[in-house]
């Protein structure tokens, strides 16, 4: 059986999915997150080895001030959860993107988490958090050239393989398959360079109702794909 060995997720609806049940954005956020470990328990089960969520774009701060913080506070929480979530899943947990911005608690927290759970050898769960691929691949840009500066690094000598090294994922495999949850139909600014040959499946479904089964249906769409690569069938 043909299973994404790395399966991107855009969680998408989360507010949406509270307003409809007269609730707060905030706690279609919290439902969300809670929401992540099912997934990842049955992504497991499935024999998939790396999931990407991405749980916090650049652009989110654009957001009113009220919810940004709440998401903030939100991430911060789930570090703490995540690591007793990684022991008992035996799940290494990475988190990719721009921690600058980022309160010192939780950028303490991120550390401690992937610290922690570089010794576990199950799924890899990476989170996406202040990330946005136009954002990575200028810093990734900006690293090369310093590297370059500095002798490194030959400028002519540059290719795919030796750019990947400056991205944030550069200990990741490309994901195979792209899901994003309810209904909207765009990449929204996430891993642009990595998702070039990927499979893309989008549900109506809002992220907090995404449960097991809708993780097989986008599999089993993945599995009826004819991929080609340069015209040469995959497989």
């Amino acid at each position: 059986m043909n299973i994404p060995k790395h399966v991107a997720i855009i969680l998408d609806g989360n507010g949406r999915w509270a307003k409809s049940k007269g609730m707060p954005r905030n706690y279609g956020h919290a439902q969300g997150a809670k929401n992540v470990e099912v997934i990842c328990r049955e992504a497991n089960k499935m024999g998939i080895k790396y999931l990407t969520f991405y749980a916090f774009s650049t652009e989110n701060w654009n957001r009113p001030k009220e919810e940004v913080d709440a998401l903030m506070k939100l991430l911060h929480n789930y570090m703490k959860t995540c690591l007793k979530t990684a022991g008992k899943n035996n799940m290494r947990v990475r988190v990719i993107g721009d921690r600058t911005r980022l309160d010192e608690s939780t950028q303490k927290r991120i550390v401690e988490l992937e610290e922690a759970s570089k010794k576990y050898d199950g799924l890899n769960m990476t989170i996406a958090i202040n990330y946005g691929s136009r954002d990575e691949i200028i810093r990734g840009i900006k690293n090369y050239a310093a590297d370059c500066v500095d002798g490194k690094e030959k400028p002519e000598e540059l290719n795919e393989d030796i750019f990947e090294k400056y991205l944030d994922t550069r200990e990741l495999p490309d994901p195979d398959l792209l899901i994003r949850t309810s209904g909207e139909q765009r990449l929204s600014n996430y891993l642009l360079w990595q998702l070039a040959y990927a499979e893309f499946y989008f549900t109506d479904v809002p992220w907090p109702d995404f449960k097991e089964k809708h993780l097989h249906l986008a599999v089993e769409a993945f599995q009826h794909r004819d991929r080609r690569f340069g015209e040469i069938k995959e497989g």
